[in-house]
């Protein structure tokens, strides 16, 4: 039987984040949306999240949704099929990050949002190219329709959130390590590092992509998405 897929979506991100994939792969098996937008801790976020999920299912996060998909995979791992981490992060908030989230979040309190995303989602961290200022703009749609409350509950549970190495250490499910060769909010040597923690992981680099290659490349990241659900499970 195919199983259900579900996506999480990034920080300031919704279902718009995987258009591109979601109405193929719709055709294909159930596919759901998970939104990120409730709890102040990741903990509460994917807590939130598994009331509402299949009994099991592929599960695929990017950048926070990523976050978020390795503190489901630490709570049920038994649950979850398969895995796929895009441009994402295992590692805590250092204190310097953390601490610069707070003049955003201020920011964002001050009715300065549009200001305070434009400074986060910075056009370098996407690649170069016709579809960039397009991508850019998506992502800014996107924040603006979840608004300020939003931001400030995933700034907050992005600063407290969990070192996860050995969640993905004691992965045992087929799984996709996926980024964009030009991200450097999420840079490649991270996804190197995570493909090295998790048994039988395969990696993959998308050289035209930088942080979203969701919207970036999109029909070479659904290539990848599919070859990922056609995993065969690895015995032992």
């Amino acid at each position: 039987m195919t199983e259900p897929l579900v996506f999480l979506p990034g920080m300031m991100c919704d279902a718009r984040l995987y258009m591109p994939q979601l109405i193929p792969l719709s055709s294909e098996r159930a596919v759901t949306v998970a939104p990120i937008t409730q709890g102040e801790r990741v903990e509460e976020i994917a807590s939130n999240i598994l009331t509402q999920l299949p009994r099991r299912f592929a599960l695929a996060g990017l950048s926070m949704g990523g976050i978020i998909a390795m503190e489901i995979l630490r709570r049920v791992p038994d649950r979850i099929t398969r895995l796929c981490l895009m441009d994402t992060n295992p590692l805590a908030d250092p204190s310097a990050a953390a601490a610069a989230r707070e003049p955003q979040i201020a920011g964002a309190r001050a009715g300065r949002l549009a200001e305070v995303v434009q400074d986060w989602m910075r056009p370098e961290y996407l690649a170069p190219g016709p579809r960039h200022q397009m991508v850019l703009q998506r992502m800014y749609a996107m924040a603006a329709d979840l608004g300020p409350e939003v931001f400030i509950r995933q700034s907050r549970a992005l600063q407290r959130r969990a070192d996860q190495q050995d969640t993905l250490r004691t992965c045992r499910v087929p799984t996709m390590i996926l980024c964009g060769e030009h991200d450097t909010l999420t840079p490649v040597k991270r996804h190197r590092f995570m493909a090295e923690l998790i048994p039988n992981a395969e990696l993959l680099v998308l050289p035209d992509a930088g942080h979203l290659p969701t919207l970036e490349t999109p029909t070479v990241t659904l290539d990848a998405l599919r070859d990922w659900l056609n995993m065969l499970t690895v015995p032992g």
